[in-house]
């Protein structure tokens, strides 16, 4: 009897999924096999906030495929080994994944590829899953890669799509495969609920009522205008092409730019596909000599904390503990800050984010720290974000600050942005820190780094 495999990693779903409708097609019956990566819990990247929301993709993935007479089957351990093992014991021939861009991931694929083939299976792997356009399908005269958005963006728009794959009707599996229990989800409370299901809901929620609105309030901190859908994104609970296709048919005034992001995504993983090292290193090099975490200690748990005596910086830190996820304009102040107002390493930033973000994806986490940092493809390395210029630009009545600093709350006009200026007032009835850098000091301070003076 013919059986293939599909291996799901970050595509949990059952729309638009080009490994099942393959595998689907040319097989009786299809094993839908998800492996807890033992590599990858041991590395520090399965942080509870993700952990949390890959249990209710998980147990989501798994009703859908009920629902069409199917399983999901769950092992854990080391991925290579735990492949071989189902694939043998289910006798399939073939064994269907999603291509992914990380170093991990793609030598991962390698060895899968290797150890398959000496069984006599065969490994086929898929473009188009997890992002909307294949990394390295688009390229300019003379690189491997584009290392500008907007050149980018002009070819990634010409760029024909696919068409969106139905949900298959049935997915029959072979009995006898044994599964481990879908995880559970542990009590955090702030975390938006995860699985295909939201997602797709969330979707057509954001199509009929956010889109149109995305192009002039996208970066409105206290009106929350984004879709929020980057952790359904990350985990692949959604299709990029599918949301490419129905943003653009919706024709609404916020569509482009809604879409703009999705080429933003895509760009920045042919960036790391094609320079696998920037995950961890400078793409483009200034030669800082950043503080370092031991360094910079107290700077940086209060900026962790949400304790740094700005408060729009501080909102937007409390905001990703309490939620695990930011708003993007929080993203880059906050990135700023730390990285040009602190002069603290980049990577220091990135790592914490990966620690709490849900949606915390290393090609978009890493390059967007980079680019905020100016050591990535960033044209200008040299730009700083104001905590306070921005509170007034995006947050100026303050509801954003009051939200997320309620010790704040009570403060009227520019005092919910500058608490400082009440030196020498009536401090007694405002538990709040002063600023722990000078703005213009820490300007100073990155100039010089930079060889700007």
């Amino acid at each position: 009897m013919n059986v293939s495999v599909v291996l799901f990693t970050s595509d949990l779903r059952l729309h638009d999924h080009p490994p099942l409708r393959a595998a689907l097609d040319g097989a009786r019956q299809v094993v839908p096999l998800f492996v807890r990566d033992r590599a990858v819990l041991d590395s520090g990247f399965a942080c509870p906030n993700r952990l949390a929301f890959l249990a209710d993709c998980l147990r989501d993935l798994d009703a859908g495929l009920r629902d069409r007479g199917g399983r999901l089957v769950v092992r854990s351990g080391e991925v290579v080994e735990q492949v071989c093992r189902v694939a043998g014991a289910a006798d399939a021939d073939e064994v269907h994944l999603a291509a992914d861009v990380s170093a991990y991931a793609r030598a991962r694929e390698d060895r899968l590829r290797r150890a398959l083939e000496a069984d006599g299976r065969r490994l086929h792997v898929h473009d188009t899953v997890t992002t909307a356009a294949t990394p390295g399908a688009l390229t300019p005269a003379g690189s491997d890669h584009f290392a500008v958005f907007t050149p980018y963006f002009r070819h990634w728009s010409d760029h024909p799509l696919r068409k969106v794959l139905a949900a298959p009707r049935t997915v029959r599996v072979p009995d006898g495969i044994g599964s481990e229990e879908l995880p559970g989800r542990e009590g955090l409370s702030g975390l938006a609920r995860g699985g295909e299901r939201e997602g797709r809901a969330r979707l057509a929620s954001w199509l009929r009522d956010g889109i149109a609105s995305y192009d002039t309030g996208h970066d409105d901190l206290a009106g929350d205008a984004t879709s929020r859908l980057s952790p359904h994104l990350h985990f692949g609970t959604l299709s990029p092409v599918e949301l490419v296709h129905r943003a653009r048919k919706a024709g609404r005034p916020g569509a482009e730019a809604f879409v703009r992001q999705l080429a933003w995504r895509d760009f920045h993983r042919q960036v790391l596909a094609a320079r696998p090292a920037a995950g961890d290193a400078d793409y483009r090099t200034r030669h800082d000599s950043w503080r370092s975490e031991a360094e910079a200690r107290e700077d940086v748990e209060a900026w962790r904390a949400g304790q740094t005596g700005y408060p729009l910086v501080d909102a937007a830190m409390r905001q990703l503990r309490h939620e695990g996820w930011m708003h993007n304009r929080g993203r880059m102040l906050t990135a700023s800050f730390l990285t040009k107002t602190l002069y603290v390493d980049w990577r220091v930033g990135a790592r914490h984010f990966l620690d709490l973000l849900v949606d915390g994806d290393l090609a978009n986490n890493q390059l967007n720290w980079q680019w905020t940092a100016g050591t990535g493809t960033d044209t200008r390395p040299n730009r700083v974000l104001n905590p306070v210029a921005q509170a007034k630009r995006y947050d100026p009545d303050g509801a954003y600050v009051r939200r997320w600093v309620p010790e704040l709350a009570g403060l009227e006009g520019p005092f919910v942005h500058e608490p400082w200026r009440l030196r020498g007032l009536d401090r007694a009835a405002v538990d709040y820190p002063d600023p722990i850098v000078d703005l213009a000091e820490g300007l100073a301070r990155f100039r010089r780094a930079r060889g700007l003076d």
